[in-house]
């Protein structure tokens, strides 16, 4: 973002901001990294101040980026549900996660007193449920967060969709059925319910040792339902080798764009929760390269379908939303292989 690294340079080499001229490099990719406090800009004005009149080149190393980057928030949920003999919803949920936009240039962005990034998903989540109570708690650390692909959908969807299938068995149906009748006033969600369940064959019997797992979503605007297939091995390894994703994102004005971002999203959502952690020992990031933060290789990815529902409706977004369903979908079929609720990412390599 260069209007803030142009500011800060300014503030911190006492020049006027009018004097200092980014030229922005056209280039993909950095996602929530370019929208925080330009550090690695100020570290090349810093020296290009003691040595004016030449020119500077400042690179950071990988081990200099992952001991001193911007982290996806580390969350924890409390929730409780229940089923009434007239069969409505009770439920309780209490998030906790620090805030990604206090003390940023975007916390004006905030509504009142929380960040709503704590509670997106699960405040205005599209099942029909009675007696919904939601509360959020910002919590306070020193370890530095920030935007992450899809923001506080990407871990919420999780966790109401794991909740949503318990509360499926708890109920013993099936949890397409159940969703269903929790969105019947919900057009647009449930035909990607629709659509992902028949495209999955989800009635169809699956060999033995494959299970599948649905989650539906909704995020800037666009529906996502994605249903995982995962085989489950004798020595309780798992891997996902089929998702199949339906979007309604509006009017589709480049199917292929929307097919690649879906496909996108559902890579970097399932390496995320296959085995993607930053951990901190005495204050300090251990994870200092990719020999340690592992990402999902080439291998693991699943084939991937991605069907497009017809609309009418405004164009909305497409480069976040087909994140958020895969942790759900993924631990919602090891949940059907298993009768194990699994309620924490990452889901690690073993069922």
């Amino acid at each position: 973002m260069p209007t803030i690294g142009r500011q800060e340079v300014a503030a911190a080499t006492g020049a006027k901001a009018e004097q200092i001229i980014i030229n922005t490099l056209y280039a993909v990719g950095s996602f929530g990294r370019r929208a925080c406090a330009s550090d690695y800009v100020l570290d090349a004005a810093a020296i290009a101040k003691q040595l004016i009149g030449r020119a500077v080149k400042m690179v950071w190393t990988r081990e200099d980026e992952m001991l001193n980057a911007r982290y996806r928030p580390m969350a924890v949920h409390h929730i409780r549900g229940a089923i009434t003999d007239e069969g409505a919803l009770v439920w309780q949920h209490h998030a906790v996660a620090p805030s990604i936009l206090r003390g940023t240039p975007f916390e004006g962005m905030m509504r009142g007193s929380l960040d709503g990034t704590v509670v997106e998903g699960i405040e205005d989540m599209h099942y029909a449920i009675p007696h919904l109570q939601v509360q959020g708690t910002e919590l306070s650390v020193k370890v530095p967060t920030l935007w992450w692909r899809s923001v506080g959908h990407s871990g919420n969807a999780f966790v109401v969709e794991t909740f949503v299938d318990q509360l499926a068995k708890a109920a013993k149906k099936d949890p397409v059925i159940f969703r269903r009748e929790l969105l019947v006033k919900e057009p647009r969600a449930l035909g990607v319910l629709d659509l992902a369940a028949e495209k999955s064959n989800w009635k169809k019997a699956l060999p033995k040792g494959v299970s599948r797992g649905i989650a539906v979503h909704k995020s800037f605007g666009t529906w996502v339902a994605q249903v995982a297939e995962v085989r489950v091995n004798a020595d309780k390894t798992f891997k996902v080798e089929r998702v199949v994703c339906a979007v309604d994102c509006g009017v589709a004005v480049t199917p292929d764009v929307i097919r690649a971002q879906m496909e996108g999203g559902i890579g970097m959502g399932l390496s995320a929760a296959l085995g993607e952690a930053i951990t901190l020992k005495n204050g300090v990031v251990e994870q200092t390269n990719y020999h340690q933060y592992q990402l999902m290789r080439i291998n693991a990815m699943p084939n991937i379908e991605v069907h497009i529902v017809p609309s009418a409706e405004m164009p909305s977004g497409v480069g976040e939303p087909g994140l958020p369903p895969i942790a759900g979908a993924v631990a919602n079929a090891l949940f059907a292989a298993t009768g194990k609720p699994v309620t924490k990412l990452p889901l690690g390599t073993k069922a």
